[in-house]
């Protein structure tokens, strides 16, 4: 794949001529995010993680890979793997932060913008080509240079005709490269590549098509679909044969609003306590809370989901009379979900979630009867506090330590 490499700094670029789409995938995000402030740490095994016997790899550096170590891998399985790992705790708000700064720089270039995730997006290209005077190849280079020079981490960018050539393009680029795969090219590029790298073919598939004889993309191309359908089924044995033929329709689709935002905590111990799981759920409504009201929306169904220690898991929702964004309320019925509905025992997990959002546009339910004070002014009070001198600045009274206390 190294003809379709693209150097930092190269002047000549392969024929990117139709290759509208690009993939950029940030490298090691969550570890490159902490780095900027630990630069002493870059050529060392890292992994971003709770660093408790039940956490999980968050993320691992590239020098962490060479020992095996790999994100959502148990944090006890990656010291065993490598007893020298460095752990560095997640930093709250952190990677939410350095995402939102690197989305804006791609919806500056293109409207069409999907994200996958924090730290990955599909981008088309093909209308602002003109209007920015360049080449899909190009901006994907500018696109790396302005991540690199706004934000201190690097990125890999897949470009190609098609999402699925273009997200594959990226895979190979990492770390901190381009790939352009040359409409003209797409089957030279994809053929000689397991079947594994077909998009939604996991293990067990791939042991399917390899009992049938079909090792490599190309074996699969030349494959009669009829074949193809009667070992996979007619609607997987012609996704199969149209992605091995280059063939991928799906369009960039711009971001959806969110259909719901929550946060959850995994307990080193399990607790039995229900003060205790009371106080968590109280932490997790004032995330949830501050984060709906930094993005302009309100919930209308507030979730609790309980994993108890046998893995057993359970979730329970209720709608509240108006839609609401104040972790008071939120907690409030997340409590009363826990109460009226979760045994008791021990719990390893707990999560708070509220659902059927929108952006209050319709104003707040009034109440001339309720001589509560207003707790969402309050809310927003503390936000702006936190914005200003840290997210420790202020919360509640019930989950300071005692030493704070």
């Amino acid at each position: 794949m190294a003809r379709y490499r693209v150097t930092t700094g190269a002047t000549e670029l392969p024929d990117d001529t139709g290759c509208s789409i690009l993939h950029v995938d940030m490298d090691a995000f969550f570890v490159s995010c902490e780095l900027r402030t630990r630069p002493e740490l870059a050529s060392q095994p890292v992994v971003v993680s709770g660093g408790g016997p039940r956490s999980v790899v968050a993320a691992a550096s590239y020098p962490a890979r060479r020992f095996g170590v790999r994100s959502a891998m148990p944090f006890a399985t990656a010291k065993r793997l490598c007893p020298h790992l460095v752990c560095i705790q997640p930093t709250p708000g952190l990677y939410g932060e350095v995402s939102r700064g690197v989305m804006g720089i791609f919806r500056q270039l293109t409207p069409l913008v999907e994200p996958l995730s924090l730290d990955e997006a599909f981008l088309d290209v093909g209308g602002a080509l003109r209007r920015l005077g360049t080449t899909p190849g190009a901006l994907g280079a500018r696109i790396r240079e302005r991540v690199a020079a706004e934000h201190g981490i690097t990125c890999s960018v897949g470009v190609a005709k098609v999402k699925f050539v273009a997200k594959l393009a990226s895979g190979m680029a990492k770390p901190d490269g381009m790939v352009i795969v040359p409409a003209a090219e797409t089957l030279e590029f994809l053929h000689p590549l397991p079947v594994s790298a077909l998009w939604g073919v996991g293990k067990r598939t791939e042991e399917q098509l390899r009992q049938h004889g079909w090792h490599t993309i190309a074996d699969i191309a030349a494959t009669p679909p009829a074949r193809l359908r009667r070992a996979a089924g007619r609607a997987v044995g012609d996704h199969l044969w149209a992605l091995a033929n280059g063939h991928d329709d799906r369009a960039v689709e711009p971001e959806s609003a969110e259909k719901s935002i929550g946060a959850e905590h995994t307990f080193d111990v399990d607790v039995f306590n229900r003060a205790e799981l009371g106080l968590e759920l109280l932490r997790l409504s004032e995330r949830v809370g501050a984060t709906l009201r930094s993005r302009g929306l309100r919930g209308r169904t507030v979730s609790i989901k309980v994993r108890f220690g046998d893995f057993r898991t359970i979730t329970r929702a209720r709608t509240v009379l108006s839609a609401t964004d104040v972790a008071r309320d939120i907690h409030r019925t997340a409590v009363e979900l826990l109460a009226e509905h979760a045994p008791t025992g021990a719990v390893r997990l707990i999560g708070v979630r509220v659902e059927g959002l929108d952006t209050g546009d319709e104003g707040e339910q009034l109440s001339f009867t309720n001589d509560e004070p207003r707790w969402r002014d309050a809310e927003v009070a503390a936000d702006v506090a936190r914005l200003k001198f840290g997210s420790a600045a202020i919360r509640p009274a019930s989950l300071l330590s005692p030493r704070e206390e």
